[in-house]
């Protein structure tokens, strides 16, 4: 489902909210390795509504969170921050000369807070002034006053930004078959299991679009462009067909197929 549906984040938000995740586990087909590990999916069912039709939705997280959206959040957090420290900044020009000034400052800055993504502490360190010179020897200073100044630390709202981050390694399949009997047939890790396996018809995609065929050859009409396409499929049909019976046969004679070199 893409991203840009309002019912897309709806579902997201709901999954996250209700943390009632199914695990499904790891569901790589090739080995894992150090630099692609293997990634760890869970679910979480619901529905969607589009164009007047109720659909069955499956949010998946995965433990293989899209890169990307995590360094759009870690430049949004950093934007944020940054704000915030100039917003700081305004206010707390010390030092304060009561400890009122100082509080009411503080607090000025918390209500004032332009973001929800980090949590302000302060504290209020009393700094003795004294009088000018050399104070006698073996003899105490003694201060003359008292100023007030407004430490700030900013840190990041982990409570906020952890659902976040959560959304962002997640996405929505939709599908039709949501009656009960469906739903037996057609668990939400199946249709995961399937989803995962589009490689193959990626790669299908791949030989309809091969500009080898496709850029050389120009047609006016519309039935001609639908009669190419029919004739492209019969031959992906064919090739896939051929591709099988050599697997079959290798497997079956137990043998592989050896690549010759030609010296010329």
């Amino acid at each position: 489902m893409p991203a840009t549906y309002k019912e897309c984040s709806r579902a997201i938000s709901d999954a996250v909210f209700a943390d009632n995740w199914t695990d499904f586990g790891e569901l790589n087909q090739t080995p894992a390795t150090k630099k692609r590990l293997a990634a760890y999916y869970r679910g979480f069912e619901t529905t969607v509504e589009l164009y007047g039709e109720t659909y069955r939705a499956i949010v998946v997280h995965s433990s293989a969170h899209d890169k990307r959206r995590h360094q759009r959040i870690d430049r949004l957090l950093k934007q944020k921050r940054k704000d915030l420290e100039t917003h700081c900044k305004k206010i707390s020009t010390g030092p304060f000369y009561c400890r009122a000034d100082a509080e009411a400052a503080a607090e000025k800055i918390i209500k004032a807070t332009p973001n929800s993504y980090h949590k302000l502490q302060y504290e209020i360190r009393e700094v003795a002034k004294y009088p000018r010179g050399r104070p006698a020897k073996g003899k105490a200073r003694t201060p003359i006053g008292y100023e007030y100044l407004l430490d700030v630390e900013i840190d990041v709202d982990v409570d906020a930004v952890d659902p976040m981050r959560l959304e962002a390694g997640c996405f929505v399949l939709l599908s039709n078959l949501s009656g009960k009997q469906e739903q037996s047939q057609w668990p939400a890790v199946t249709l995961l299991e399937l989803y995962n396996n589009q490689s193959g018809i990626e790669q299908n995609f791949g030989f309809l679009k091969d500009p080898v065929i496709v850029n050389s050859i120009f047609l006016k009409k519309p039935t001609r462009i639908e009669v190419l396409g029919l004739v492209l499929l019969i031959a992906l049909l064919i090739w896939r067909l051929m591709e099988r019976c050599m697997r079959q046969h290798l497997e079956r004679t137990k043998s592989e197929i050896r690549q010759t070199k030609t010296i010329g």
